[in-house]
């Protein structure tokens, strides 16, 4: 099955779309989220056409625009809409999808665009506002539970200070050198210390780590991002927040809405695999 696409078609909220392959898609050059990743997204699971704990990623998605000083972005009505359309047209009843919601760009008219800003610049108080602009994806996927290898990344760290660390936003650029990184040394993934000290995440992943029977994830001043499957986590009082320093006998997990990666070493140091992974997190969507 083949992933399918809409996009609004002005940029105006609410405004009608365009249906097709992800591919033939585009945005216009004067979006921010093109020019400067200035755009947040959610990733969610789909099982049986229906997205799981929607109002938690959509809660996270709307906190983030207001952290960022930026319009609220669609909400579920609309969300489920889209979705239904989606599977319909595509056929994929299990997958990943994406939400995007970009800061936009000036309205498409000649003198609008003469008066935006260029560069970083927001528009000045009074000046035409930026249009926001909302696209999605939706691509066949299955969740992921298998052991991968991993490193501690030497190049790359998580901001603690940062707005943004705690905003999934479009600008993964540590993210995709800390891989790199990672997969030049024969391993899967990277975990990235926290300009605080102490190891903060993985790079689409929340880190959980089990000594003494319990497990720890690390707390959102590390700058990790508040992932919807770390919430549930913690909600459901099946994990703690605290440091998370590595020991021989501490298991690891990967964890996001798609999936639960045991950590099978670190550094070549093999590392106790967690049973059940998959049964670990489908708890946390279980009434979610």
């Amino acid at each position: 099955m083949r992933a399918i696409a809409w996009i609004e078609s002005s940029g105006a909220p609410g405004a009608a779309g365009l249906w097709g392959a992800p591919a033939q898609l585009a945005l216009p050059l004067a979006d921010r989220g093109l020019q400067l990743a200035d755009g947040l997204f959610e990733t969610l699971l789909v099982e049986a056409g229906q997205p799981a704990l929607l109002s938690l990623h959509l809660q996270r998605w709307s906190q983030s625009a207001a952290l960022l000083g930026m319009e609220p972005p669609p909400g579920a009505e609309r969300v489920r809409a889209l979705l239904a359309e989606a599977v319909s047209r595509s056929g994929i009843h299990t997958g990943a999808l994406r939400l995007n919601w970009s800061r936009g760009a000036p309205a498409a008219d000649a003198a609008a665009e003469a008066a935006g800003p260029r560069g970083v610049e927001l528009p000045a108080a009074g000046a035409p506002p930026l249009l926001p602009r909302f696209w999605l994806q939706l691509t066949a996927a299955a969740p992921v539970f298998v052991p991968v290898p991993v490193i501690v990344s030497r190049r790359e760290r998580r901001n603690a200070a940062s707005l943004l660390s705690r905003c999934k936003t479009f600008a993964y650029g540590p993210a995709i050198e800390a891989r790199r990184e990672a997969r030049a040394a024969g391993a899967a993934d990277a975990l990235l210390e926290s300009t605080a000290g102490g190891l903060c995440c993985a790079t689409t992943a929340n880190l959980l780590l089990r000594r003494n029977g319990q497990w720890f994830t690390p707390p959102l001043s590390s700058g990790c991002l508040p992932g919807v499957m770390r919430c549930r986590a913690l909600a459901l009082g099946l994990v703690r927040e605290g440091p998370c320093p590595l020991g021989p006998d501490s298991a690891m997990l990967l964890i996001n809405s798609l999936g639960c990666r045991p950590a099978s070493s670190v550094n070549g140091a093999p590392l106790p695999l967690e049973p059940e992974p998959e049964a670990f997190w489908r708890q946390l969507l279980a009434g979610g």
